[in-house]
């Protein structure tokens, strides 16, 4: 019996695939993979995000196929006239950015294949498992159902690259024995050869990222005996290395690299307010952190955003630490605030929390 994913792409013919704003590896990955499979058992696809890949991501099979939603009646004719749409990676309409809207309102069956939890509920099929390594085993198990045959080169790298940079290249607690048997599968179905792929993706660094690197760890702050460590790139960062924000990715990652450090946060501040992200070396589950602030993610690695300064988003989460920890910070050099401040916090928890029910 096949899945009912692909009962759903037989009985249809036109579709949209797409996937988050920002686009990682993994939501490239799986969408190129998705969608060349599609087109291989002759479906017309129509490949649109909100927002461009990173410059790493450029050449990955089928990238230039991509369009970026410009809120034209052409693009959105075309998803007003899709069968499907198929949403990759994520599992919130905010998070698909300018598509949210056109996305949610269309009459297309809507597809949902992702590997996050806590998500809404306006989608009309499934294909969603938390443990999964990434959305682009997924898509493996997707294609394998109805054929392994259909995982040539290009489907076979664009999900290799999925789940190696969803899993920190092999490193991350859900690399399993399975995910390895996935990838083997893939390398020898696809011809790839890893050290390509890996120097593609990470060893194609600016010097303006190098100089961005230096800045920004020179920021880095442990906090309560060095389980927990920050860096903040301030919004003038950018423009005085030369970089862009692509070059900020797994900045946050060199801080949880620090021995002792338990759960690393990365404070990128903008001028609208400051993107946080949260990564944990396993003891810690931030993803629950993250959603008071009101973003989400997984348990070792999620993101907020909140409308604040730097120094301000700093105190914020800092003031959150022992109630998202369960660390005893007696003694230890807690966060420096205030009664006041301490009130503050508690109120803005309490709303962030009542939104969230």
């Amino acid at each position: 019996m096949s899945l009912p994913v692909n009962d759903l792409i037989d009985r249809n013919d036109r579709f949209v695939v797409t996937t988050h704003t920002r686009p990682d590896g993994d939501a490239i990955g799986s969408q190129l993979g998705f969608g060349q499979y599609l087109e291989k058992l002759g479906k017309q696809v129509l490949y649109i995000n909100a927002d461009p890949p990173a410059r790493n991501l450029e050449w990955l099979p089928g990238c230039s196929e991509i369009e970026i939603f410009d809120g034209g009646i052409a693009q959105r004719e075309t998803i007003a006239a899709a069968d499907v749409i198929a949403i990759l990676d994520t599992n919130v309409e905010d998070r698909l950015g300018a598509l949210g809207e056109p996305v949610r309102n269309a009459s297309a069956e809507k597809l949902l294949i992702d590997h996050h939890p806590l998500g809404e509920t306006w989608f009309d099929e499934v294909y969603v498992r938390e443990d999964s390594s990434s959305t682009g085993q997924l898509v493996f198990e997707i294609i394998k159902d109805r054929d392994a045959r259909l995982l040539e080169s290009d489907i076979a790298t664009n999900l290799y690259v999925a789940i190696m940079t969803d899993t920190g290249s092999f490193r991350y607690s859900h690399m399993t024995a399975t995910v390895h048997l996935v990838t083997a599968e893939l390398i020898s179905a696809g011809g790839l050869r890893p050290e390509d792929i890996h120097r593609k993706l990470y060893d194609t660094r600016s010097l303006a990222s190098l100089r961005l690197l230096s800045a920004s760890l020179a920021t880095t702050t442990l906090k309560f005996g060095g389980r927990l460590g920050y860096m903040v790139i301030r919004k003038n960062l950018l423009q005085e290395s030369g970089a862009d924000r692509d070059d900020t990715e797994g900045l946050v990652n060199y801080v949880l690299s620090v021995d002792g450090v338990e759960v690393a946060i990365l404070f990128f501040e903008t001028e609208a307010g400051t993107k946080i992200s949260f990564r944990s070396k396993g003891s810690v589950h931030v993803h629950e952190w993250a959603r008071a602030l009101g973003g989400g993610g997984h348990r070792l690695a999620s993101g907020a955003f909140v409308g604040e300064d730097a120094g301000s988003a700093i105190r914020t989460v800092l003031g959150l630490t022992e109630r998202y920890t369960g660390w005893d910070l007696k003694g230890t050099d807690v966060d420096g605030l205030t009664r006041e401040d301490r009130a503050y916090l508690s109120t803005l928890l309490q709303a962030k929390e009542k939104d969230i029910r």
